[in-house]
């Protein structure tokens, strides 16, 4: 669980990737927001990575969970904060939406925790419902990469 919680901190770190003070005016810039926001990404996930791989190396060997499925749960979770802020920025004019996605996501792990094990995501190694857990992490990255994809782009039209 100690693993959890850091991927929600990285998570919650990564929140904050989006926001762009300048954003009215960037906005008239021949790069788009798909370009701006790749290049963001671009620079923290290397260092997202490379802080992920300290995490689980200071873990002592003993007491080290699978590191697949632990990956997996950690990059859902930082998907989804990615996610979150790029629907914030596509459906809102506000230009720092760090805040607000961070209160979503720490919303959304404290409903992930009050779903009992059998249908959740916070299943340990070893219980019955680990596997189909897994899978249900498996779908929540995918679905978080797709709405990512989806909100990135600038809206063809402005409200």
């Amino acid at each position: 669980m100690l693993l959890r919680l850091v991927a929600l901190t990285g998570a919650l770190g990564l929140a904050f990737l989006l926001d762009d003070p300048a954003r009215h005016t960037t906005a008239t810039t021949p790069l788009g927001r798909p370009l701006r926001a790749g290049l963001r990404l671009a620079m923290a996930v290397p260092l997202a990575a490379l802080w992920w791989t300290a995490v689980l190396l200071a873990v002592p060997a003993s007491s080290r969970p699978p590191l697949g499925p632990v990956t997996l749960e950690a990059a859902a979770t930082a998907v989804a904060a990615v996610a979150l802020a790029s629907a914030a920025i596509r459906f809102s004019d506000r230009a720092e939406v760090g805040k607000g996605t961070a209160l979503l996501l720490g919303a959304a792990a404290v409903l992930t925790a009050l779903v009992p094990a059998r249908w959740g995501l916070l299943t340990l190694p070893g219980q019955p419902w680990w596997e189909e857990a897994q899978m249900r992490w498996a779908a929540v990255l995918a679905v978080m990469l797709a709405s990512a994809a989806l909100c990135t782009p600038e809206p063809l039209r402005r409200r």
